[in-house]
């Protein structure tokens, strides 16, 4: 793994493809983050611990035809965010639900638990990175939420406080930013983001589509259209 600090920034970067390829299934990916919390021993070297309750990150590449095939979770939080193609998703939760570009799927399996099989339905390569964030609280019902943002928005998909359901709620917040080139979005406090399309200049550094980063404070502007995923804390 290749890790870059500017001084001048205050910001770590890791590429994504100085990263071991792993996968199963009918998937391929690079495993960015893998928190002790959740992986214990398994946690790989080269992946970053998480922030908050927010655990694991792969961006994975579903082969032609492929699926990850039918499994259960349980006390875990799955967000699977589209980068290119579609998800046909089969489950517990929201049976037949399909995923276009961009869409993000958020599944909360609780006490309650639920099985999932995501499939590529087309005959070329898909992208779709996955997140996971443990509950705050167990035993809870299990749920599902799914957002469609919007292009030239920051989209809060997870957490948030209790006396709302537009997102399930934690104390560990994540948005999508869908940037078009020339826009800047800046966010406050400790975080971990991962840019999934395009590029542009954070913190005054140049990062590019694989690049998952971390610090305080980040200062991002798009150089052509891109897709950003950031994870803080609530202050």
């Amino acid at each position: 793994m290749t890790t870059t600090k500017s001084e001048q920034s205050a910001i770590e970067v890791s590429h994504r493809d100085d990263l071991p390829l792993g996968g199963f299934a009918g998937l391929r990916e690079h495993r960015l983050v893998m928190d002790t919390a959740a992986w214990g021993h398994h946690a790989h070297r080269t992946a970053w611990q998480g922030i908050g309750n927010f655990v694991y990150l792969a961006d994975a590449r579903f082969v032609p035809k492929g699926e990850t095939g039918m499994h259960p979770h349980q006390e875990i939080d799955v967000i699977s965010v589209m980068v290119e193609g579609r998800i046909a998703h089969e489950g517990t939760l929201e049976h037949g639900q399909e995923l276009q570009p961009f869409d993000v799927q958020v599944q909360r399996a609780g006490g309650e638990g639920f099985s999932h099989n995501e499939t590529n339905p087309d005959d070329t390569e898909n992208r779709m990175i996955q997140l996971w964030v443990l509950p705050e609280e167990t035993e809870q019902p299990a749920g599902y939420k799914l957002f469609k943002p919007k292009w030239g928005e920051v989209t809060r998909i997870y957490g948030g406080n209790l006396d709302q359901d537009e997102t399930f709620s934690s104390q560990t917040l994540i948005d999508v930013a869908l940037l078009h080139s020339g826009q800047q979005v800046a966010f406050k406090g400790a975080f971990l983001a991962y840019i999934t399309k395009g590029n542009g200049h954070a913190n005054g550094i140049p990062v590019t589509d694989g690049d998952l980063m971390r610090g305080d404070g980040l200062s991002f502007e798009a150089f052509e259209d891109a897709q950003l995923i950031f994870v803080q804390l609530r202050n």
